[in-house]
């Protein structure tokens, strides 16, 4: 299916883009020049000195993204999205094979520049759209990731409808992943696994694809119910079960909050074996004027399994930002118990409109480490964000991000501090 679905959105895009006198197709299109130099550094408390130390790197980023309007066919609207992005290394070569480059496990080499080309096929009837081709899915099951230099996109079907009052419909079938330091599309695998040096190869099984379905139910005005499954052939299976309460109390003061559930279970042939894990993310958040207070709380249950000792997720550092406590430690191994607390300041009412900054605390414990010692994690982040609200640089964004984690008798894994400095633009035509 991946080579049908890619060639015939490949096509369309083509043949549409062409019939330039189509005025609805070209007049209503969205076409956005992005910019992104993106700076990491990570450095390792790392005992054994024949290891690295420290990794990162730092690129420049160009992305066009083209999308259409709609060119009604009948009954039915058609239109093409085209996603190129591509990013150059400016740094040394320092080995950040999960960040944004492509690496060669067996010349140990990184690559210099990456590009990605994707292109999505869509049609529309009254609510409800189908898109064929890249997909950049939002879901608890299954979600695209922005956080580096470029996206991690998807390549498959996907539907999402509306027309029933209150409610959106997703469904969805994936068939391979192009991962945030890849530059084409990979069968799904789980995360973390073990690297065949010999190969540049992940040991264990490949999935034949993922199959998605979920409704988002809104029950009132402010409680909103949601649930998801997604089955990862022959690896895992996913049920997530959410409800989410947001109420405006007056002009000052609003709250958010979440209950999330997850349970996860071999699929079929578990080419990783038996997995047995479920989630509890606990949220509530308290806007006051420009100051917003957090707090969560998250759990893990289970036996996992002796190939999955963490909470599943696919290969390619593919992020689970429906867990509250998901972050760069990710405070998802077995037993383990974590809370959070955050706070975010707007400067906006003392004359930096724009100007955002925010502190966020993560501590988890009671890890099984399989020996009498429970482990432990804890991480520290602070995000500076400024955006420039008016003049000529307008859009201009800049953002500073430090990151400290540590652990405690948690087997594998080292303290580590990392700085992220990213420059962004979009221009629009």
């Amino acid at each position: 299916m991946r080579r049908h679905t890619l060639w015939m959105a490949v096509m369309t895009a083509a043949t549409v883009g062409s019939t330039v006198a189509h005025a609805e197709f070209v007049e209503d299109s969205q076409v956005q020049l992005k910019f992104r130099n993106f700076y990491l550094d990570r450095q390792i408390a790392q005992p054994d000195p024949s290891k690295p130390q420290d990794f990162g790197s730092w690129s420049q980023g160009i992305t066009l993204d083209a999308k259409s309007g709609y060119h009604k066919i009948g009954p039915i609207e058609v239109g093409v999205d085209v996603l190129a992005q591509y990013a150059l290394r400016l740094s040394g070569d320092r080995g950040d094979n999960d960040f944004v480059m492509p690496y060669n496990y067996q010349s140990k080499e990184q690559a210099r520049d990456n590009f990605k080309l994707g292109a999505t096929l869509k049609a529309k009837y009254k609510q409800t759209e189908l898109r064929v081709g890249e997909i950049l899915p939002i879901s608890p099951v299954i979600v695209y990731d922005p956080s580096r230099q470029l996206l991690t996109t998807y390549e498959g079907v996907w539907l999402e409808s509306k027309d029933l009052k209150n409610t959106k419909i997703t469904l969805g079938y994936l068939d391979g992943i192009n991962t945030r330091y890849d530059n084409q599309v990979q069968d799904f695998k789980l995360w973390p696994n073990e690297l065949n040096t010999e190969k540049g190869q992940v040991k264990s099984g490949d999935s034949d694809g993922m199959y998605v379905a979920g409704i988002d139910y809104q029950i009132t005005p402010e409680l909103g119910a949601s649930y998801f499954y997604g089955d990862v052939t022959n690896i895992y299976k996913q049920n997530y079960f959410g409800l989410t309460y947001n109420h405006k109390i007056n002009a000052q003061n609003k709250i958010a909050t979440h209950v999330r559930y997850f349970d996860n279970k071999e699929s079929g042939d578990a080419l990783y074996g038996k997995i047995d894990s479920q989630a509890l993310s606990l949220r509530a958040a308290w806007t006051y004027n420009t100051h917003t207070f957090e707090a969560g709380y998250q759990q893990m249950y289970g036996n996992h399994g002796s190939n999955a000792p963490f909470f599943p997720t696919i290969s390619g550092w593919v992020p689970q930002p429906y867990l509250v406590n998901w972050s760069v430690a990710s405070f998802i191994r077995k037993d383990e118990k974590s809370w959070s607390l955050g706070y975010t300041y707007d400067f906006k009412d003392i004359g930096l409109k724009g100007l955002t900054v925010s502190a966020r605390y993560f501590d988890g414990r009671n890890i099984d480490t399989k020996t009498p010692t429970r482990g432990k994690e804890n991480e520290t982040d602070v995000v500076v964000n400024y955006v420039v609200p008016e003049g000529k640089l307008k859009g201009l964004g800049f953002q500073w991000m430090y990151i400290n984690v540590n652990y405690k008798h948690v087997p594998g894994f080292v303290d580590l501090t990392e700085n992220r400095i990213a420059t962004t633009y979009t221009y629009h035509f």
